[in-house]
């Protein structure tokens, strides 16, 4: 007798279970209902309805507003969320960029963007004028970027030349030497 082999269906997964726009137009009950991820829909007991994304940067947990549900859909509360979340997954605080946007302290890549245009007129040549921001875009953004130019620390600083130092280190000397020079524009326009 021959053996018959036995084939067996490859069934991808399905997607988390998550809430639904038409959940969503039910006017659910009062309370967080979770999409998943950290994607929140508050109800509050009167009927008003909001998207909420709870993320960790830091070591300290976050809850960020992205806005009432008669303004984001569901799909743009979910692209939003991820947006931020690969922010935070970076270092990026979005709570404290919020906070310096509101309170009118620019960002650390605000300033750096000001002072190379104030500065432009001091280099000799083309090259060094697109040298000097692109030193900053490459090395000082992705770490200090977001962060309000007045919270900007030592240890900030640090995180930025670690990775560069020994392979680079004429290259650190600069990147050190540029956000310095940030930094006392900042402190001179009184930030």
């Amino acid at each position: 007798m021959g053996k018959t082999a036995t084939v067996v269906a490859f069934k991808p997964r399905a997607r988390a279970r998550g809430l639904t726009t038409a959940f969503i137009r039910q006017s659910p009950k009062p309370g967080r209902h979770s999409d998943g991820n950290g994607l929140y829909l508050i109800v509050d007991p009167s009927g008003a309805s909001r998207w909420v994304l709870r993320v960790q940067v830091g070591g300290k947990r976050r809850d960020i507003g992205l806005g009432g549900t008669s303004y984001v859909t569901l799909a743009e509360a979910r692209d939003l969320a991820h947006e931020i979340r690969r922010k935070a997954k970076k270092g990026d605080d979005p709570v404290a960029a919020r906070r310096a946007e509101r309170d009118g302290m620019p960002t650390f890549k605000t300033m750096a963007e000001s002072t190379h245009k104030a500065r432009l007129g001091t280099w000799r040549s083309g090259k060094h004028t697109d040298q000097w921001i692109a030193t900053l875009e490459a090395h000082a953004f992705p770490t200090l970027g977001a962060l309000p130019v007045n919270r900007v620390a030592s240890g900030d600083v640090l995180k930025v030349l670690l990775p560069i130092w020994t392979e680079k280190p004429e290259t650190a000397r600069r990147v050190l030497q540029r956000i310095g020079n940030v930094l006392d524009h900042a402190t001179a326009a009184g930030h």
